[in-house]
């Protein structure tokens, strides 16, 4: 009797405590990637006659060797959390958000231009205002693409790629044209960037002396309630199902197109706003090369975080010390910049490739545990 009863528990309740298999899939697995394009990359040094014991002790040096180095690297972090937030929403309604890069812009960009309209606002008011606003100009940029797929079926991969090139020639046209410098155009320089933006708009510092700003408590806040979103409200539970099972989401009555368009309109949303705290907190004006490529390395951070919010928090923490540790890296064996974004792009094709494995191997997995379940 007691044997039918366990028999009978659901698959998620006869689970151990802890399951040894996902933490290999979901944790190891993604460092062993990052550890093999080490690896590939030390050959590569070599080749270039570097020594890859030194060219690492720098990287790790630069990352956490002292207080500069730790503040910057989780001011670099602090972008990659939020782009990665985005990603782990659309990615669990399975739709794929390429266009950080350009929402990132577009939040910058409205980051920049409102606190420089309304420089006569109060601190209190003008920074919770343009965050907001940040996050919303990315969200319309994330909506475009997420009603085209979910409702004429256009690849949401080729939209957001061309969303980013609009963008990024929309904010060269602002900063050659009417957001450029106005002291530039007296002086003659033309520089292609935007004035600096009033000092009661800019991020307090949580660091003396120090590129630490406020945004990176934000982003963690907003790690923890985006997983609470996701894993405790309804509209959470209908977007993982979406991402699941869209024909049985249908099925069940979830507007299936409505969450896909949604998922792209938050992923764009968490993108502006690093723009806007990029903007805020570290560059303080509008030029180009704002986004610093958060937008791809985002998508990395949050594949070795399994696509989990919690996750993401070290994903990208660890790949913003990669960012800091690597120009400390080329300063100190005087490698060639080509060969840093080589490593780089080795780890961001080994996680990927580590997520896209792990994902099949689990896929079989649980076929074999269903087939077994119903042959007994």
């Amino acid at each position: 009797m007691q044997a039918k009863k366990a028999a009978s528990k659901p698959p998620s309740l006869r689970r151990p405590i802890f399951d040894w298999s996902n933490i290999v899939l979901h944790f190891l697995l993604p460092l062993a990637g990052v550890l093999a394009a080490l690896l590939i990359g030390a050959v590569m040094l070599i080749i270039l006659r570097a020594d890859p014991v030194a060219a690492y002790a720098a990287m790790v040096n630069g990352a956490v060797g002292s207080v500069s180095g730790i503040t910057q690297s989780l001011v670099k972090a602090t972008p990659l959390l939020l782009v990665g937030l985005g990603i782990c929403i659309a990615f669990r309604a399975n739709v794929i958000n390429i266009g950080g890069e350009g929402q990132i812009i577009l939040g910058a960009i409205v980051a920049t231009w409102f606190p420089l309209t309304f420089s006569a606002w109060p601190g209190w008011l003008l920074i919770p205002v343009t965050l907001i606003l940040g996050f919303l100009a990315g969200a319309a940029w994330g909506f475009v693409p997420g009603i085209l797929k979910a409702r004429l079926r256009v690849n949401e991969i080729l939209s957001t790629i061309m969303m980013n090139s609009i963008a990024q020639q929309f904010m060269y046209l602002l900063i050659r044209g009417p957001l450029m410098d106005p002291a530039g155009i007296a002086a003659g320089t033309f520089l292609a960037q935007s004035a600096r933006i009033p000092e009661q708009a800019t991020l307090p510092r949580l660091i003396p002396q120090t590129l630490l700003h406020a945004g990176a408590i934000l982003a963690l806040a907003l790690a923890v309630l985006v997983y609470f979103f996701l894993w405790r409200t309804t509209i959470g539970y209908r977007i993982r199902a979406v991402g699941l099972n869209p024909d049985a989401s249908r099925y069940a009555g979830i507007n299936v197109p409505f969450y896909q368009a949604l998922s792209m309109t938050l992923a764009g949303g968490f993108a502006g706003l690093a723009g806007a705290i990029e903007i805020m907190g570290v560059q303080h004006r509008l030029l180009d090369g704002i986004t610093s490529g958060y937008g791809f390395t985002g998508i990395v951070a949050a594949l070795l975080g399994s696509l989990h919010p919690l996750g993401l928090i070290p994903a990208s923490i660890l790949f913003g010390g990669l960012l800091v540790g690597a120009n400390e890296m080329q300063r100190a064996v005087q490698v060639p910049s080509s060969l840093i974004n080589a490593i780089l792009g080795l780890i961001v094709l080994f996680v990927s490739g580590s997520a896209l494995w792990s994902r099949r191997w689990e896929a079989r997995r649980r076929l074999g545990v269903q087939s077994g379940e119903e042959k007994s």
